[in-house]
């Protein structure tokens, strides 16, 4: 079915660091050249919405919400840490880890192939100046531009050593987050620990490349280290501030000594709008009412507060990453309602450049510093 739409006018272009494509492609079979209405009738009554809830992400809905690049990951769970038999594939030894993540840059490789009219890869800065070019000037008002995607690795367990990353580069990956529960080369997501002697001869050997070190998921000990020692581009892709969640002991948030030396690195943290790391308590399954885009503002705005501008936080969605429409807060139906953070922004006094900023200019600054040339 081929849609016409107009081209959403005055609105800042969004860019989402966080957005797990190929494991919902894997895991659920989710199209994401579908639009999300598509999709949740398709999977009415499926094992999908127990497992993962109502999507969040489709095509049309990045065009509404100007929606113009996503950090797309490469992601499958060690087995140590399987949900259950849905919760497939899962790797238990660092050559399935290879493998596994390897079939889902054939998948983003497929989507490029088969709709480059919808996905086209970043993986340099002359990508990305083209790309751009393409949402700030349409060549008319009803013009869809592609979603440009820029490959995250969410834990590294899948390079098996260092001298693999020259393979990964190729393949199109520019940003590493050494964990999400521990890895070998990191303590992480409930599996608390420093950096490991692997861990230090991985980050030394990303340096050569100028990856993005990715922050998100490691434990504080092991991101302290790695803010010290790690000379390139340093981001937390979907990370929430620990100070506003007291009473969650998890170290998945970012505490005030991390989110300073992300700054004092010149980069950048993308706010989650998942209910669990904005109200402390929050389980999946309770109500998501009284949970509104005010508490994704004041994330936003503890990060503004602590820096002293509004260049270093944007959004890092994790729609789809193992919670859905039922876990979000009550005023956001799909990705595109996070234009609503324009307005609410606005009314704390935020200008129009600072909301761009926030929105997705930060992550494209980032992008420009960190890519190469071409």
């Amino acid at each position: 079915m081929v849609r016409s739409f107009l081209i959403p006018k005055n609105m800042p272009i969004i860019v989402d660091a966080h957005q797990d494509l190929a494991w919902n492609v894997s895991v659920f079979k989710r199209d994401y050249t579908r639009s999300v209405q598509e999709t949740r009738q398709l999977e009415r009554g499926l094992p999908v919405l127990a497992h993962n809830g109502n999507t969040l992400l489709g095509w049309d809905e990045y065009q509404h919400g100007q929606v113009a690049i996503s950090f797309s990951t490469l992601f499958v769970p060690p087995k140590r840490s399987q949900v259950g038999e849905w919760d497939k594939p899962v790797y238990d030894s660092f050559d399935e880890a290879h493998r596994f993540y390897r079939a889902q840059v054939d998948i983003y490789q497929r989507l490029f192939e088969e709709h480059p009219d919808k996905f086209a890869p970043l993986r340099s800065v002359r990508d990305l100046d083209l790309h751009l070019a393409k949402w700030q000037n349409p060549e008319d008002e009803r013009f869809q531009p592609p979603v440009g995607l820029v490959m995250l690795m969410e834990g590294a367990d899948a390079i098996r050593h260092p001298e693999e990353l020259e393979e990964w580069w190729q393949l199109g990956l520019r940003i590493i987050g050494l964990a999400w529960t521990g890895t070998c080369y990191s303590g992480g997501t409930n599996q608390p620990g420093p950096l490991t002697d692997e861990g230090r001869n991985l980050l030394a050997a990303m340096a050569d490349f100028n990856f993005t070190l990715d922050l998100s998921h490691m434990d504080e000990v092991a991101a302290l280290q790695a803010l010290d020692i790690y000379p390139g581009p340093i981001i937390a892709s979907h990370s929430n501030a620990s100070a506003l969640l007291r009473g969650d002991e998890s170290n998945r948030h970012l505490t005030d000594d991390v989110i300073r030396g992300i700054i004092e690195r010149d980069g950048v943290i993308g706010i989650v709008p998942f209910n669990a790391f904005l109200k402390a308590g929050w389980r999946m399954g309770d109500p998501r009412t009284g949970i509104t885009l005010d508490d994704v503002v004041a994330q936003i705005d503890y990060i503004c507060q602590m820096a002293g501008d509004a260049l270093h936080v944007g959004l890092g969605s994790d729609f789809d990453g193992g919670f859905g429409l039922e876990s979000v807060p009550e005023d956001v139906d799909t990705i595109a309602d996070l234009q609503k953070l324009a307005p609410l922004l606005e009314s704390r006094g935020y200008t129009g450049e600072d909301i761009a900023a926030i929105l997705g200019e930060n992550f494209i600054h980032h992008l420009r510093k960190s890519l190469p040339t071409l």
